[in-house]
């Protein structure tokens, strides 16, 4: 134990020795005790002093009449518990007392001394606790008020007393702790209360014996730890409440179990106390007669301070500080000094490990650890020892800046150290891109494949995380390590990246197929969207059955589960791959015609046509495939459209033709079959559909498109533009069919078109007069004048056509002469009714009632109609003939709706649109009067008459 380094992590305050006792303390010093700020010192004329942080006397009481033996402050309330003698009541009955002071409650301004409240009196020996020598004492706060009060007698037993002593609500009982008859062997020298969890125990210390008593037992269950003890003084309790007593040979220690560790600090133990972790000892050195104060720093086996000092009565510790309290009334205050005070003394003398064993034991925060390591490592480094250097700088990981060391160590001779270092910044997971940059780097330089594998092929399935991912594929891939940055990319699911290298660097594009083919769908989608153009380069074949595969998965299931096309809609669409073709249109069109074979309701089904469209049509293709196997032979295709509109291509190479015709007619295929009879618009884009047949001259596609927009004159337009007669013709018969929805109007359209021909076309124009005369088309005047233009036409081209005509309209001159005369005839005989209503008189001869057909009697209602009718059986109706109003109102309700009708310009003008003959329909609404101006006059005089409305028949 000598050996052990003793240094001056403390330093004496106060003035050091010259501190002193004040001089109102005249008795001698008996007890004395600390605490909440105070220092209180009891003497042997009973009064009690206490004193402030500076050892400056505050105030005095008389506690005790005769001595103060024992006091102590308690922690959770501001009371002072005091033994003492005071006067003697009886000589059967001792005067030792138990007093509690409340410091807070002095006595009244008005009396004579100052003192504090004495809230509590009791007397400590009776008769079943007969009297003998106290020699320890310790008091308890369980629950405020309630105390529990140990004292030790040198009889061997141990009075305790529980309860609230304001109130003297208390129970006594007693512990024997030796039994043994030898005079001062059994006297209770310490007593150290230990609260384990619930349970409250008592050590108790005789000079032969160390007891412990289990405080929860009625009785108290005693058990001995050992045979030995101490004497008085020499009793303590440490922060973790382990039981200190000291013996000339050693100090030991006492769990609940018994003995713990023992040191062996030789001389006699005046006094032991323990304060923040050290080991307070006044040990009397028996050779020059001499006491020396020593400081043990127990966990890191050093002394924190030494002196001699004189004889000592008291050791107290209070405001952080140590109090030796001499028997000349002389103090002595000892306080630690700071950790930086402390580390700064063991960096001179270069006692790094001391200072790192101090830091880590006094609980210090972690940055003040790591700067002790990294001076630590200095120190090292400074002295070429680079290995231990580097292992207290790995201790620093997380405090100290990386770079700081590692530009220690980046010479090329430490890089071993250095590789050390970064590994474990790593494993730390405090490693930036730059630190993983440079370790791959180490490793690559030493050429240490081994280190690299365990670094980036690491087992615990955490190896991801300890590093920046793409850092370390980008580092190997520099480095050529193409195998480790493929592992890490994989590892990390870093898709594109292991595409890249297997790609770009390796060119292994089967195995890049393969490795697509493994990935989720999602993921497959996105790393051939990146990477298909080179995959298309290389490998077409295959990548269209990964993109097959992609767009088209589980298309059966899908059919199954839904009908609406709601899955398909959660797989890629083959439009969103289009730019990866984007030099390749050939497989592009393989992929689509593959997809559109096996989709057939794709949501994207009208981009995907409008593609094929384009392919198809397109003259100018490219062949990547032909190219390749004639070395990049160039044939010169140049295509061009005859005046027939097919295709006709120059060049050496019959295939190229015979592909191009080929696409074609699948073009015209998709034109048709993507153009249902039952749906209004077809699955492509019209517009763009016509504009592509226009740019590459595709007839048939033109013209089958015009057909099915009902566009019959740009029907016919093409056919003119190429003087196609008889395909002319041939188109009018059929799409001026009236009767099957076409449009009549193109034989005039035709018929104007060979009045404007400029040459012979006599065979053709009387095919299409038979047609015009057949559905009345035109006028024949408007014939004559649309044929008249044509120069190279004669007479007889129209003779019979004219002969006909004039027939007919011979005909139908003399039928409406006779439907005129008719029409006269009828209208005067009418004039003439209506004049003789006006100017003669009716004769009614009927005897029976039109309506119920018996004799007619009166009253009697006749009718200018010739009706009569028992005024009973018409009612209430007497102004209308039943018999003839229905007819009546009937003509009036058809005269009422023409008027209305007259007001419809709109259906007006449509009916003289719509008609052969429009001057017809205006004479219809003339005959029907809709359009004429009438006069209401004559009615109004016609229903107006006495009896009867007949005259409106």
């Amino acid at each position: 134990m000598y050996q052990w380094r003793k240094f001056e992590f403390f330093e004496e305050k106060l003035g050091g020795g010259k501190c002193k006792i004040p001089e109102e303390i005249s008795g001698k010093i008996e007890c004395a005790s600390s605490g909440r700020g105070k220092l209180v010192i009891g003497c042997d004329d009973g009064t009690v002093s206490l004193l402030d942080r500076g050892l400056n006397f505050n105030f005095g009481f008389q506690a005790h009449s005769s001595s103060a033996l024992f006091l102590q402050m308690l922690k959770q309330r501001n009371f002072l518990v005091s033994i003492g003698e005071d006067e003697q009541i009886s000589p059967q009955q001792s005067g030792m007392c138990l007093k509690v002071f409340d410091l807070d409650k002095m006595q009244p301004e008005g009396s004579s001394t100052t003192s504090p409240d004495c809230i509590g009196i009791l007397r400590i020996f009776t008769n079943q606790f007969p009297q003998a020598k106290i020699t320890s004492f310790l008091v308890l706060e369980e629950a405020p008020p309630i105390l529990l009060i140990a004292i030790g007698l040198d009889n061997g037993c141990i009075y305790c007393i529980k309860g609230d002593i304001a109130r003297e609500r208390i129970t006594r009982f007693k512990l024997q702790v030796d039994s043994s008859s030898g005079e001062g062997n059994s006297s209770v020298t310490g007593l150290g209360f230990r609260l384990d969890g619930q349970a409250l125990l008592l050590f108790a210390v005789t000079p032969n014996s160390v007891s412990l008593f289990s405080m929860q037992n009625q009785p108290p269950r005693r058990q001995l730890l050992d045979q030995i003890g101490c004497n008085v003084n020499s009793v303590a309790m440490s922060d973790r409440s382990e039981l200190i007593i000291g013996r000339p040979e050693a100090v030991y220690f006492y769990e609940v179990d018994g003995r713990g560790p023992c040191w062996a600090f030789e001389g006699e133990k005046k006094f032991l106390g323990w304060y923040r972790g050290y080991l307070l000892c006044v040990i009397a050195d028996q050779r020059n007669g001499k006491n020396t104060f020593n400081i043990y720093d127990l966990k890191n086996r050093l002394i924190a301070h030494s002196l001699v000092v004189k004889e000592v009565s008291h050791m107290l510790c209070e405001w952080g500080n140590i109090i030796l309290i001499m028997t000349d009334k002389s103090a002595l205050c000892i306080g630690e000094k700071d950790m930086e005070s402390k580390l700064d003394m063991l960096f001179k003398k270069n006692l790094y490990t001391v200072a790192i064993n101090l830091v880590q034991t006094q609980q210090a925060d972690a940055s003040a650890t790591a700067e002790v390591l990294r001076k630590y490592g200095d120190h090292l480094y400074s002295k070429q020892d680079y290995d231990e250097a580097m292992a207290q700088y790995i201790h620093t990981i997380g405090h100290l800046e990386p770079s700081y060391v590692i530009q220690k160590f980046l010479d090329a001779q430490r890089i071993y150290n250095l590789t050390n270092y970064l590994e474990n910044l790593h494993e730390k997971g405090l490693a930036s891109k730059d630190h993983t940059t440079l370790l791959l780097n180490c490793y690559t330089k030493l050429k240490d494949v081994e280190k690299l594998n365990v670094f980036i092929k690491s087992e615990d399935g955490v190896g991801e995380h300890k590093f920046d991912v793409e850092t370390a594929i980008r580092v190997c891939r520099a480095a050529n390590y193409h195998e480790h940055a493929m592992y890490v990319a994989k590892k990390a699911g870093r898709h594109e990246w292991y595409l890249k290298i297997l790609l770009e660097d390796l060119g292994r594009y089967d195995e890049a197929l393969q490795y697509i083919s493994s990935l989720e769908p999602s993921q497959a989608g996105v790393t051939v969207k990146e990477y298909g153009k080179i995959l298309i380069e290389h490998k077409p074949a295959e990548t269209i059955n990964i993109l097959m595969r992609l767009c088209t998965e589980d298309i059966e299931l899908a059919k199954r589960v839904t009908s609406n096309g709601g899955y398909l809609s959660m797989l890629p669409s083959p439009v969103d791959f289009l730019n990866i073709f984007i030099h390749h249109p050939q497989s592009l069109m393989d992929f689509l015609e593959k997809y559109t074979d096996k989709v057939k309701d794709s949501p994207a089904q009208v981009e995907i046509h409008n593609t094929l469209l384009e392919l198809y049509l397109s003259i100018d293709l490219n062949f990547p495939s032909i190219s390749q196997v004639n070395n990049g032979t160039d044939f010169n295709i140049k295509a061009r459209t005859a005046s027939n509109g097919k295709l006709a291509v120059d060049g050496k190479n019959s295939s190229i033709e015979k592909d191009a015709l080929e696409r074609r007619e699948k073009g015209l295929r998709l034109l048709k079959s993507a153009w249902p009879a039952d749906l209004e618009h077809p699955l492509y884009d019209v517009d763009l559909a016509i504009i592509l047949c226009e740019m590459n001259s595709f007839k048939e596609g033109l013209l089958y498109l015009y057909e099915k927009m009902k566009l019959f004159k740009e029907v016919i337009a093409c056919y003119m533009q190429v003087h196609d007669h008889e395909g002319l013709i041939a188109c009018c018969k059929r799409l001026g069919d009236s009767g099957k929805g076409g449009d009549p109007t193109l034989w005039a359209d035709l018929l104007k078109y060979f009045g404007e021909l400029g040459e012979d076309c006599s065979k053709e124009v009387k095919e299409v007069l038979t047609y015009i005369e057949r559905d009345d088309i035109l006028p024949p005047i408007i014939v004559l004048q649309t044929l008249s233009r044509n120069p190279c036409l004669t007479l007889s081209v129209i003779k019979d056509y004219i002969a006909r005509k004039l027939e007919q309209e011979s005909k139908l001159i003399e039928e409406d002469r006779r439907a005129i005369e008719k029409y006269q005839e009828d209208t005067m005989a009418m004039r003439k009714e209506i004049q003789d209503l006006r100017t003669n008189a009716r004769i009614f001869q009927l005897s029976k009632c039109t309506a119920c057909t018996f004799t007619l009697d009166l009253p009697a209602v006749h009718f200018m109609c010739m009706h009569s009718f028992h005024q009973r059986c018409l009612g209430d109706n007497e102004k209308e003939c039943p018999e003839c109003a229905p007819e009546y109102r009937s003509v009036m309700e058809m005269k009422r709706s023409l008027e209305q009708n007259s007001k419809d310009q709109d259906q007006f003008f449509q009916q003289v649109k719509s008609s052969k003959d429009g001057f017809s329909v205006i004479a219809e609404y003339f005959g029907k009067g809709v359009i004429s101006k009438t006069s209401n006059g004559s009615t109004a005089t016609a229903r107006s008459d006495s009896i009867s409305s007949s005259s409106g028949f």
